[in-house]
């Protein structure tokens, strides 16, 4: 669990060079909806797994803004570890929602596969 906390925040640190902040970081939205596993289709299932796939980069780019951002406004104001106290609450907020949502849908496509 800690390789792949670090590994996140390894590529979070890397997006954050590639996004410059000229404004609030939108949180990423979850998909919509999640089809049931027991009656979907599989264009269906695989729709949403693009959905979702879609979604986690959102959240990783999310990350790499809030950095961004961070730095952005923290210039010369010596609020860095507040922003940054901030921003990762953020991040986590949005990351805990992934988890939730991707687990929601990790356990329809179990049951779309034992059909």
């Amino acid at each position: 669990m800690k390789k792949i906390a670090l590994l996140r925040i390894g590529a979070l640190t890397a997006l954050a060079f590639s996004f410059s902040a000229h404004g609030e970081c939108a949180f990423p939205k979850a998909p919509a909806s999640i089809p049931d596993g027991k009656t979907a289709s599989e264009p269906d299932m695989v729709a949403a797994m693009n959905a979702f796939k879609a979604y986690n980069d959102e959240v990783t780019a999310f990350g790499g803004c809030l950095e961004a951002e961070t730095k952005d406004k923290a210039a010369g104001t010596g609020q860095l570890m507040q922003l940054k106290t901030m921003q990762t609450k953020k991040l986590n907020a949005a990351v805990d929602e992934l988890q939730a949502k991707a687990k929601l849908f990790n356990e329809q496509v179990r049951i779309f596969k034992s059909r």
